[in-house]
């Protein structure tokens, strides 16, 4: 059980399309659930200075758009993506509305939040805006709470450590 990674699951993107997780062998991950409708929002904005600054670094920022904090995202699919696009400019990939939390959470979300399945961390999203940080062999690394920006010193030096 200590070998699974987040290489072992499939997701779809905003498009409905299947993504293999394997296909992010190689690279650092920082994951995120976000939310068009929080308070944190603007931390979209940090999210695509950090993609900017990395991308071409073995580095992957996967956004997980969750409505699991008092309906704070009440967007689907294409209106999701194009305020994301549109608004904040990103042009990191979008994945499908997912649950973070509770019984109803992903697979990939149960499996990040829980130190039995992950190996390292124990820690469920609180709220929006929740990171989990995974090394290029997909493993659980670190979190970082809803507070922490994304493109924060403390989120990059624990980036630069992983490159």
């Amino acid at each position: 059980m200590e070998n699974k990674t987040i290489h072992d699951f499939t997701v779809n993107d905003i498009d409905g399309n299947e993504v293999p997780l394997s296909s992010y062998k190689g690279k650092v991950v920082l994951i995120v659930n976000t939310a068009s409708k929080c308070g944190f929002t603007p931390q979209l904005e940090g999210m695509e200075r950090l993609y900017k600054d990395y991308k071409d670094q073995d580095f992957e920022l996967l956004a997980f758009p969750s409505n699991d904090f008092k309906g704070q995202e009440p967007l689907e699919g294409e209106a999701l993506k194009q305020f994301c696009m549109l608004k904040y400019d990103a042009t990191y990939p979008i994945f499908d509305k997912t649950h973070v939390k509770g019984s109803d959470a992903s697979p990939l979300f149960k499996f990040l939040s829980n130190k039995k399945e992950n190996g390292k961390v124990n820690s469920k999203p609180k709220w929006n805006f929740h990171k989990y940080l995974v090394d290029k062999e997909g493993r659980v690394i670190d979190y970082f709470l809803t507070m922490t920006k994304p493109d924060s010193k403390k989120v990059r030096s624990a980036i630069d450590k992983l490159l």
